[in-house]
C-alpha cells in the first residue's frame, strides 16, 4: 500500500472574478442606477426653473408657468428671452406679441432697444414705473389701487368689456381704459401698440384663477400667433441708467424687512409690559432737614471746631450775597468783599472781617454767635439795598 501528499487544489479560471461580483453585486447596481438617472437628465435636459417673479419657468406662487403653459396648449407660439441679448435673437416683428416682465429692471437704454427691436409688435408692459412709462410716451405716475372683491372692465374694447378682474393689490394708469376706478385711472390702458397692465397678480399661478383673470391674460397675451415673453435683467442696463432701488435689492430683503419689525414689535411688547401699581415700602427711618442741621451744630459744638463752623457761616454768607448781586457762583472771595462793601456803603475791611476767606477764627463760642449775628444783619443790608 503507497502513500503520497495530496495534489494542491486549483481555482478554476474566473471563479474568483465571479465571486467579487457577487460580493458587490448591490453597489454595482446601486451605482449604475445613479449613472443612469444623471444620463436621462443630461440628455432630456430637464424643464428649466427659476424663481424670478412671473418668470413662464417658476412654479411658485408668484410665478407664471401655469399662464405659459395654457398659453402653448392654446396654440400661441411661446418663446422666452431673458436678457436683451435673448430677445434681439428672437423674431420680434409684427404679428407678435412682446410682454415685458421684471420691468423694474429696465432702463432707458433697454428701453429703447426693445422699441427698436419690436416695431410693429404689440408690448405688453407689466406694471411699469413713471421711467419707463416716460420712455414709451405714456404717463406712468400710477397709484395703488384696492379692487376689493373684484373690478368689472366697464370699457369700450369688447375684447376685455365682459370680464372681471380681481386681485389682491394692483396700480392705476392715468388716462382712460379698462378696469378703472374713481380716481380717473384705469389698471389697463392701451396707446396704439403699447399696452401699460397695472395688475401682474393676475398672471401669477396663485391668482391666475380667480375671477376672470385667467380669460384676461388669454385675451391679452393670445391675440397673436407668436408671444414673446421678455423678462428683463438688471445686467442688461448701462451706467447712466436709472433703476429703482427695489430691483438692485436681494429677494429676501422685504420679508426680512418684515421680520425684523416684527421681532422688535415683539421686543417692544416684551420690554414695555405692565408691571403693575407701584407698591409703598416703608422707610426705616425719616430725618427732617432742620434735624440734620441742628445735629451737625451740635457735633461742631462739641468738637470745639469754631473754625469749621465760621467758615460754613461765612461760605453760606458769600453765596447769598454773590447770588443777589448777580455775580454768579465762582465769584472771587476778595472782589465779592469789594462789591459787598460798595454795595452797603461800609468799609472794605469791616466786610472782609466778615466774610473774607482769611478772616480771624472765633476764639469763643461767644464770639462765634456775634460772628452768626453780624453775618445775618449783613444779609439784611445786602438786600435791603
Amino acid at each position: 500500500m503507497s502513500t503520497g501528499t495530496a495534489a494542491p487544489a486549483r481555482a478554476v479560471p474566473g471563479t474568483e472574478g465571479g465571486g467579487r461580483l457577487r460580493r458587490h453585486r448591490f453597489t454595482l447596481l446601486i451605482v449604475l442606477g445613479l449613472v443612469a438617472a444623471v444620463l436621462v437628465v443630461v440628455w432630456s435636459g430637464g424643464e428649466q426653473s427659476t424663481s424670478t417673479p412671473l418668470d413662464p419657468a417658476n412654479p411658485a406662487p408668484e410665478g407664471s408657468r401655469a399662464l405659459a403653459r395654457v398659453l402653448d396648449d392654446e396654440g400661441v407660439d411661446v418663446t422666452v428671452a431673458r436678457g436683451a441679448a435673448e430677445l434681439e435673437r428672437t423674431d420680434a416683428g409684427p404679428g407678435t406679441t412682446v410682454l415685458v416682465t421684471s420691468t423694474d429692471a429696465l432702463g432707458a437704454s433697454t428701453v429703447e432697444r426693445l422699441l427698436d427691436h419690436a416695431a410693429g409688435a404689440r408690448i405688453v408692459l407689466v406694471e411699469p414705473g413713471p421711467t419707463v412709462a416716460d420712455e414709451v410716451g405714456m404717463d406712468g405716475d400710477a397709484v395703488p389701487d384696492l379692487l376689493g372683491d373684484g373690478r368689472d372692465a366697464d370699457c369700450e374694447d369688447p375684447l376685455f368689456a365682459d370680464l372681471t378682474l380681481e386681485v389682491d393689490t394692483a396700480l392705476s394708469y392715468p388716462g382712460t381704459g379698462c378696469f378703472g376706478g374713481d380716481d380717473g385711472g384705469a389698471v389697463l390702458v392701451e396707446r396704439g401698440d403699447v399696452s401699460l397692465f397695472g395688475a401682474g397678480e393676475a398672471l401669477t399661478n396663485d391668482q391666475v384663477l380667480r375671477a376672470d383673470n385667467a380669460a384676461l391674460a388669454l385675451r391679452l397675451l393670445g391675440q397673436d400667433r407668436r408671444l414673446v415673453w421678455y423678462v428683463a435683467q438688471v445686467d442688461d442696463l448701462v451706467a447712466d441708467d436709472g433703476v429703482s432701488l427695489e430691483s438692485l435689492a436681494p429677494d429676501w430683503i422685504r420679508p426680512g424687512i418684515w421680520l425684523l419689525a416684527l421681532t422688535l414689535a415683539g421686543v417692544a411688547l416684551w420690554r414695555g409690559r405692565r408691571l403693575g401699581a407701584l407698591a409703598t415700602e416703608p422707610l426705616p427711618v425719616v430725618v427732617k432737614a432742620i434735624e440734620t442741621t441742628l445735629s451737625r451744630g451740635r457735633l461742631y459744638r462739641r468738637a470745639g471746631d469754631r473754625e469749621h463752623a465760621a467758615q460754613a457761616l461765612r461760605r453760606a454768607a458769600r453765596d447769598r450775597a454773590a447770588e443777589r448781586l448777580h455775580l454768579g457762583t465762582v465769584t472771587d472771595p476778595h472782589a465779592l468783599v469789594r462789591h459787598v462793601a460798595q454795595h452797603v456803603g461800609r468799609p472794605e475791611a469791616e466786610i472782609d472781617g466778615l466774610l473774607g476767606p482769611h478772616a480771624p477764627t472765633p476764639a469763643t463760642d461767644a464770639a462765634l454767635i456775634a460772628l452768626a449775628t453780624q453775618l445775618a444783619e449783613l444779609d439784611r443790608e445786602v438786600r435791603r439795598t
